[in-house]
């Protein structure tokens, strides 16, 4: 798409930039963007604020040129290029800036409202306080204060105490204090007063990358707590492209047969070997014999304890590459 994009950029400018557009709010959509996002692409593609109003939700966001959340300075002006995001127009998205929209403009306008529908029809049927917009406001560290203390107090937020942020693939989430955790897969910032919560979501991103999709790809636990991470968090501060042997070890041996990665995660995860071949349904001689052939092709010795801490090194820097930030 891009490269097709750069094609026409050169033949037709305006028909260059539309396609970016298109593959950009796509982009939003496939991952299931929030509000807070799909606005801000509006107004960094287009160079100038844009904004959303849901008048039947009580839901208004407005991101300016520089992609940060800004506070509504008023109910709008009617020259500003808009259009509807629900038939009822209820809901409306608007570029402030006056007269007709020219191709990218409209397409510009399109494609956000069409991202932002999806938004609420996913949503529709929620109670105010859990609009995913407010809760993107709130964990957006370059959201003005005065912006994020007005949606604390429409969640009813702003006087808690013990409050969690939660990174799940869609979007950000929050826990309130006693909440139990029912998520698929997530990562969960420390317990915050609502003004740290920021920080609290950043830390949760982080816990987010260190969660696996629970699958025989990727085995291990869905939901990480940044507090049980530790020192294991800087690893995920290490460069993508930085070669590391012994993860090209472990994607050799997993790929050489199908059981390598279950046994070596269920071992690196026991607390002994009897309780990793429960966990694998296999007899513990059978375990062994697999544990000396996954140790072969791994090129060193993982039953001694720093043979073992190599191998859960490997294991958590693969969920890493395989969960990039």
């Amino acid at each position: 798409m891009r490269d097709l994009a750069v094609r026409l950029a050169a033949l037709d400018a305006d028909a260059g930039a539309a396609l970016r557009v298109i593959s950009y709010f796509d982009s939003l959509t496939e991952t299931r963007a929030g509000l807070q996002a799909i606005v801000r692409g509006a107004a960094v593609l287009a160079g100038c604020a844009a904004r959303l109003d849901d008048h039947g939700r009580r839901v208004h966001v407005r991101v300016d040129p520089d992609g940060n959340a800004a506070p509504l300075p008023g109910p709008g002006d009617d020259r500003w290029m808009r259009t509807l995001v629900v038939p009822d127009g209820s809901a409306t998205l608007a570029l402030e800036r006056a007269g007709e929209p020219g191709p990218v403009e409209a397409m510009i306008l399109e494609r956000a409202a069409g991202a932002a529908r999806a938004v609420l029809d996913r949503t529709r049927g929620r109670v105010p306080a859990a609009d995913p917009a407010l809760v993107e406001l709130i964990v957006d560290a370059s959201a003005p204060s005065d912006v994020r203390d007005q949606a604390l107090h429409k969640l009813h937020l702003a006087a808690a105490a013990g409050v969690r942020a939660v990174a799940l693939p869609s979007g950000p989430a929050l826990l309130g204090p006693g909440a139990a955790v029912a998520f698929a897969r997530a990562g969960i910032g420390p317990s915050v007063a609502p003004a740290e919560l920021p920080a609290s979501y950043a830390a949760a991103r982080v816990a987010l990358r260190f969660a696996a999709d629970g699958t025989p790809e990727d085995p291990g636990p869905t939901v990480v707590q940044h507090d049980s991470l530790g020192a294991l968090a800087v690893l995920a501060s290490l460069p993508a492209d930085t070669e590391v042997p012994d993860l090209s070890a472990l994607e050799h041996a997993t790929a050489a047969a199908p059981w390598v990665l279950s046994t070596l995660y269920a071992f690196a995860d026991a607390v002994s070997l009897r309780a990793a071949a429960t966990t694998l349904r296999l007899h513990h001689s059978t375990l062994q014999d697999r544990i000396a052939q996954a140790a072969h092709l791994l090129g060193w010795p993982i039953t001694t304890p720093a043979g073992r801490l190599r191998l859960q090194v490997a294991l958590t820097l693969r969920r890493l590459r395989r969960h990039p930030a």
